[in-house]
């Protein structure tokens, strides 16, 4: 814990003097999930990025304490080789502890343990005004369950409490094939109903077919042992759908746990078969067996980000009330056409019925009602940059009208107002005041897309106007970024800042 301690001064005194001079800063993790592209600048920033290491794994009281930084995958190395595993793990290996505790996370064992924050108990944080403090279930709950969710804007989580359950070596998995909406909502009433299945989500290929999963931990084997890991294995998507196309009837595989766990890490879901749309690269067993490297998600957000092309995919995770589903799906299936869709039934309070709900962590009301459904909406969009950008915005006003919400970790449309009628401005505001945060960027202005700033900088330089053409010609944006992916290194901090201005435009 010393070392861990002094990272924490460090940071502290950090922020002291940005509070000094009530000069807004940003938090540097060195690595991302979103897709929304990096304002950092090298003066304006607090780097945390050393926090990475488990410190302890409790096995009597079943918990973790972990720093913000340690990434999904090794949370689980660290924790099941103590027989215990999170009861929440991001599919994605990249996605790590304190991004999903500030961030939104909800995955296939949401429909019983709520998002990724609900699972932690504790935390340390580092304040706005560069107090350190901690804040628990107990202790400071409003801090707790304020920080969840806030994108940074209370401060910096620099611990975590993270709970832990029981692991086994194998998931029992079982393929459902469903032929509508209507048929997956009610496959999902029935099975997270059973209080002996352990995960719970859907992938509909199209309006008219699907499959529900649901997974059962155990330590026996049963049917075929099926891998999603090794590059020989096949992609858990196109396996799935290989699985409906071959029969009607269900089918039970047995699959290594942290195979489950990871299962859509090599394609990120199914955004990696458009690489190999875009490239004229043939989409095969083979084809996908030589470019393995590149598919995995840690790889794919690298490219992503020094691409551009985060502007040209509709990237958004949305919740709904399972009353509105069906009518949410059919203003996709009819709107975008975007297939396959993700399903994922999230519990809105996990096991705790004092915890907050939704993806903001905000109060409980009377009325909410207990269980959302997560649709994946990921595929490219309009090639026109002002069709793209209404193509967004219908969609998010058609995810108010249904009483839903979006992950914020993706881009932003909102206008100002129509962001704060979704969410509770006035809580939120007061606890920033309450912990001294209020200088400090709030949560639109972190998530927005400036898209009037976009515009005029186009409109003001000639130089910048020029660079958007010649990013745009294919493939070449494309091959920077598979070229930046493969050397690596650091791809949020910018050069300076006209290099700055290249990267927001390009794409």
């Amino acid at each position: 814990m010393e070392s861990h301690n002094d990272a924490v001064k460090t940071i502290a005194a950090q922020v002291r003097v940005f509070h000094e001079r009530k000069e807004p800063f940003r938090i540097y993790h060195g690595s991302t999930n979103s897709t929304r592209p990096s304002r950092r600048q090298r003066d304006q920033m607090v780097d945390i990025s050393s926090l990475d290491h488990v410190l302890q794994v409790d096995t009597q009281a079943k918990f973790a304490l972990v720093e913000p930084n340690v990434p999904m995958d090794a949370l689980v190395e660290a924790t099941i080789r103590h027989g215990l595993v999170p009861p929440v793990v991001m599919e994605f290996p990249g996605i790590t502890a304190g991004g999903g505790f500030a961030g939104t996370a909800g995955e296939s064992s949401s429909f019983r343990y709520g998002f990724f924050d609900r699972t932690v108990s504790w935390i340390e944080i580092v304040l706005a005004t560069g107090e350190v403090e901690t804040a628990s279930t107990v202790l400071r709950p409003d801090l707790l369950y304020g920080a969840a969710a806030s994108f940074g804007t209370l401060g910096i989580t620099t611990l975590l409490k993270v709970e832990l359950k029981e692991a086994k070596t194998h998931v029992e998995l079982s393929y459902f094939p469903v032929s509508s909406m209507s048929e997956a909502l009610a496959k999902f009433k029935q099975v997270t109903g059973d209080p002996l299945i352990d995960y719970v989500d859907g992938i509909l290929f199209a309006s008219n077919a699907g499959v529900v999963c649901s997974g059962r931990l155990t330590n026996e084997t049963c049917g075929n042992i099926q891998g999603f890991a090794r590059p020989s294995d096949p992609w858990f998507y196109l396996h799935a759908k290989k699985l409906l196309e071959q029969s009607s009837n269900p089918t039970i595989e047995s699959v290594p746990l942290v195979d489950y766990l990871f299962r859509y890490d090599r394609g990120a879901f199914w955004l990696g078969a458009h690489a190999f749309k875009y490239f004229l690269t043939p989409f095969n067993h083979v084809g996908r067996w030589v470019l393995d490297y590149f598919m995995h998600t840690r790889v794919m957000y690298h490219a992503l980000h020094k691409s551009g092309h985060s502007k040209k995919y509709i990237i958004q995770d949305i919740v709904v009330p399972y009353a509105t589903a069906n009518d949410f799906h059919k203003y996709v299936d009819e709107s975008l056409g975007n297939y396959p869709l993700w399903l994922c039934p999230i519990h809105q309070r996990g096991t705790s019925q004092q915890a907050p709900q939704g993806p903001l962590a905000e109060k409980p009301k009377p009325n909410d009602p207990e269980m959302l459904l997560n649709f994946g909406v990921w595929g490219p969009g309009p090639s026109n940059g002002r069709a793209f950008v209404e193509t967004n915005r219908r969609l998010e006003h058609k995810i108010q009208e249904l009483e839903g919400r979006k992950w914020l970790y993706a881009h932003t449309y909102n206008t100002e107002e129509e962001f704060w009628n979704m969410y509770d401005r006035q809580n939120y505001d007061a606890l920033r005041a309450k912990y001294q945060a209020t200088y400090l960027p709030n949560i639109y202005e972190k998530v927005k897309v400036d898209v009037e700033g976009e515009e005029k900088a186009m409109k003001d330089s000639w130089v910048v106007y020029l660079l958007a053409i010649f990013w745009s010609i294919w493939p070449l944006s494309g091959l920077y970024g598979v070229y930046k992916a493969t050397l690596g290194g650091d791809y949020l901090l910018p050069r300076d800042v006209w290099w700055s201005g290249v990267q927001k435009l390009k794409g």
